[in-house]
């Protein structure tokens, strides 16, 4: 039969089950506190965020409404919402959810924050455009009103997200996109794209097969029940209706309109055949465009296209008197003129 434990051994063992459980700071019931104190604030902000994009969209929010965005109970909606009350954030009032003049302020804060994050993600980052969203909204119940102003600062200032967005400036002031559903824009006349709507996720990646972005120009071919044709990029696009309802544009006036380059593409080429770079697509961000304008696919450059692996796919290709090996999804998004053919 074992031995009890002395005393002070059980007393030791006690005190310290105890300290990992109660201990003021490192505790774990004081890292449940925090973690449901942050959690708390973010379906606040969350809220928040739901009830000022119902006010932009002249939609009213309703309890229901608000349990839907944050796939919560009608229940807990209701204590959201009180909550919010008690807080001076939202007026309940005249039956409805409406913010106040401060929730106005949080909210304008939280959505400056995650577009701003939103820019960062896709100019200085290797994350692909489906990711941008999800990290930013990580990211922006994470920042201060005075991290915003470092972040616009570092990003000199901009206007606009990567989806055409606008962004909030210090004052909460910001200009419209001012476009209209590409369905509804008038046919065969010149079309920028100003806005793409990065939600819900399966529609969003389908605009991202088509390889469009805002500050693309376009020109709209045909509008029916089941299909919007269009040129953009040098392609004719065919997306369905409900798809290309995310993307919004506006006429360009004809002496802004830009022809498309023309050209071929770099995958294109045929082993021994050159040609000169003439752009990179837009659509290529961050780090993956820094990589590109270091290799030096700069507009004037002489490519030259080597050498091809047994699957046809990265190829190598002589960029200033180095061989490259470029991938058929990178050499898609740069365009080219042909200098020679072979023989």
């Amino acid at each position: 039969m074992a031995e009890p434990l002395p005393t002070l051994v059980l007393g030791i063992i006690v005190t310290a089950l105890l300290a990992a459980v109660f201990w003021p700071e490192t505790g774990a019931l004081a890292r449940w506190r925090r973690t449901r104190s942050i959690n708390a604030r973010v379906r606040r902000e969350d809220a928040l965020k739901h009830l000022h994009r119902c006010e932009m969209n002249n939609v009213q929010a309703t309890t229901e409404s608000l349990a839907g965005a944050l796939h919560i109970s009608t229940n807990d909606a209701t204590s959201l919402l009180q909550d919010l009350e008690q807080r001076e954030l939202v007026d309940l009032s005249v039956g409805e959810p409406h913010l106040t003049r401060l929730g106005a302020e949080s909210a304008l804060h939280i959505l400056r924050a995650h577009r701003l994050w939103e820019r960062y993600l896709a100019d200085k980052t290797g994350y692909s455009a489906l990711e941008w969203h999800e990290r930013a909204e990580e990211l922006e119940h994470r920042t201060t009103p005075e991290q915003a102003d470092e972040l616009a600062a570092q990003l000199e200032h901009p206007t606009y997200d990567p989806h055409g967005d606008p962004i909030p400036d210090q004052r909460g002031e910001w200009t419209p996109h001012g476009g209209v559903p590409l369905m509804n824009a008038p046919q065969d006349q010149p079309l920028q794209i100003v806005h793409i709507e990065d939600e819900p996720d399966a529609v969003y990646a389908q605009i991202l097969a088509e390889e469009l972005h805002p500050g693309m120009e376009v020109r709209l071919i045909e509008v029916s029940p089941r299909r919007v044709r269009f040129w953009a990029g040098g392609d004719e696009h065919t997306l369905a209706p409900i798809v290309s309802a995310n993307i919004s544009v506006r006429p360009l006036p004809a002496a802004a309109a830009v022809e498309t380059v023309a050209g071929d593409r770099l995958s294109q080429l045929r082993l021994g055949e050159k040609a000169e770079v003439l752009e990179i697509s837009s659509a290529v961000r961050g780090s993956e465009r820094r990589r590109l304008l270091d290799l030096g696919l700069l507009p004037g450059t002489v490519v030259t296209a080597e050498l091809a692996s047994p699957q046809g796919d990265p190829k190598a290709y002589r960029i200033r008197d180095a061989l490259i090996a470029l991938r058929a999804e990178q050499t898609e998004r740069i365009s080219v003129r042909r200098l020679e053919s072979v023989e």
